[in-house]
């Protein structure tokens, strides 16, 4: 399995958190006796040591030449949407987009990738704060303002700060698998998978009561027990609410609607299925609860465009 090549960018007034995002998911993370699958280029188009907005500087090893062998490009962010970024930054990233590299803009990042020209007539996202700014300074970009983030192929563009995580996450399973992406995760200790769809913005009382324990407990549950049919009013007697009560506060806690939770945790679980196992297509279907192979394959390729079977072959190589 190659090493894949991701240049970070990097500018004065940087946010520290916002730069070891990528840096924590690509290459923070090792495995004992595992190769690294990835290899970190930090790139700027400024001179000297860059200042962090934290008050410490920064050392970049790389100019922004390194973009011409990367096969990853992410702008992490961008230290005002008022500020034009220079030109040989958005012509190296127009350059490494035309050579075929994936470009990702996370937060803010999503700016200098729409300075860049490379958001025209597609859709995208960033921060819930300055969406509305984007949408107005370039109105061709198809604003999806309440996302987590958006993969266009090979444009990839996220939300705030710790959308980041999850976008990078979900690139780490574009490379090499859901398993490996949640083994990611859980040695940072942070959700496997949240599907970028989700919405940015989710109610969360600052002091969980006990009832919230026990709907975490009862969704532990139902994350356990996904091979099964469950209805919106099966699980609201589970969960010893109304119909009404059900559906308002799983939308509070999860961001997404029962449907929608339940058919990404499905998809998440049939990705690790087929990567891991050699159980037959209709087998995963069942496993995985959508109870048959024509139900999965459908899901399956709206979701990740390339069939069930397909996924296995390629990811198997």
């Amino acid at each position: 399995m190659s090493i894949k090549k991701v240049a970070v960018i990097v500018f004065n007034n940087i946010s520290p958190f916002q730069l070891s995002v990528p840096c924590m998911v690509f290459a923070g993370v090792r495995f004992d006796g595992e190769p690294p699958l990835f290899k970190m280029l930090t790139c700027t188009a400024e001179e000297g040591i860059l200042q962090s907005n934290a008050g410490f500087g920064i050392v970049s090893e790389y100019g922004l030449d390194a973009l011409g062998t990367a096969d990853i490009v992410v702008v992490p962010s961008w230290r005002d949407t008022g500020e034009l970024p220079p030109e040989s930054l958005l012509a190296a990233l127009r350059a490494a987009h035309t050579r075929g590299a994936l470009v990702v803009g996370l937060c803010l990042g999503a700016y200098v990738l729409a300075a860049a020209g490379l958001l025209d007539n597609r859709p995208a996202t960033t921060h819930w704060k300055w969406a509305d700014e984007l949408a107005r300074r370039y109105p061709t970009i198809r604003m999806q303002p309440d996302v987590l983030y958006v993969d266009d192929g090979d444009i990839i563009t996220s939300a705030g700060v710790a959308a980041g995580i999850d976008c990078c996450l979900h690139i780490m399973r574009r490379f090499h698998g859901a398993e490996l992406a949640g083994r990611v995760a859980r040695r940072m200790v942070v959700p496997p998978h949240r599907q970028g769809g989700q919405s940015q913005y989710i109610e969360q009382p600052i002091r969980r009561s006990t009832g919230e324990d026990n709907f975490a407990t009862h969704l532990e549950w139902l994350q356990a027990n996904l091979e099964h049919p469950h209805s919106i009013d099966s699980l609201a007697e589970r969960f010893i609410m109304s119909r009404r009560t059900f559906t308002r506060r799983f939308r509070q806690l999860t961001g997404c609607t029962v449907g929608d939770w339940l058919l990404n945790q499905r998809l998440n679980l049939a990705q690790r299925l087929l990567e891991t196992g050699a159980a037959s297509i209709d087998h995963v279907a069942q496993q995985s609860g959508f109870g048959s192979e024509v139900s999965l394959r459908q899901h399956f390729s709206k979701a990740f465009s390339t069939s069930p079977s397909r996924y296995r072959k390629e990811f198997r190589g």
